[in-house]
């Protein structure tokens, strides 16, 4: 997996999501990308060896604009409930805003790179909601008995699928404040011990 901080780099990537959000993968061409990009096509080639070898970058992208919003906000908490609130929130509205990109990521992901490629795409964001919930336990906002590790990555991951069940697979019977709040509820008495 690349992580480049390039200016072109950047820029290949962000037109390869606005172009691919639009046509979709299969009908995307690398010239359509560097056109957008602005870019020579031969500077794809120095970043991606295909138009496939942009799923990881993508998916890695998304996560990371998402984990620093979450963080952003996240320093205003007063408390692990007020930070889970803005967990589900941020990961509603990215969910949102690039939901035909995430489809092709899951996709991507699943079908061309392994189970490594996606852990390590998630392992800040895993090592940032571990360092919370650690927190949580020792001000006793939550309850002891947690495997912390375990239980980070099963609620980033809970979270992210409830996001997807409302957007993608567009949830009808609910509202999207009522999916908020029942997920938010749900989590709360798995981990909030009784008063």
């Amino acid at each position: 997996m690349v992580t480049s901080t390039s200016e072109k780099y950047d820029k290949i990537l962000q037109a390869a999501i606005e172009v691919i959000s639009e046509k979709g993968l299969d009908k995307t061409s690398i010239s359509d990308i560097v056109k957008r990009a602005g870019v020579a096509q031969g500077t794809f080639y120095l970043y991606f060896r295909s138009k496939n070898a942009l799923v990881p970058a993508i998916a890695e992208n998304l996560l990371s604009l998402s984990l620093e919003k979450i963080k952003e906000r996240a320093k205003a908490a007063t408390n692990f409930l007020s930070t889970l609130e803005v967990m589900i929130d941020e990961t509603y509205k990215t969910t949102d805003e690039y939901r035909d990109v995430l489809v092709l990521c899951y996709s991507g992901l699943a079908f061309d790179y392994s189970l490594e490629t996606w852990e390590a795409i998630y392992l800040p964001y895993y090592n940032w909601f571990e360092e919370v919930l650690n927190e949580a336990v020792k001000k006793e906002e939550v309850i002891k008995q947690l495997n912390v590790k375990w239980t980070a990555k099963t609620m980033i991951n809970l979270i992210e699928n409830a996001a997807e069940l409302f957007y993608i697979g567009r949830e009808k019977d609910v509202t999207l404040e009522q999916s908020k709040e029942e997920l938010f509820q749900f989590l709360k008495r798995s981990l909030v011990p009784s008063v």
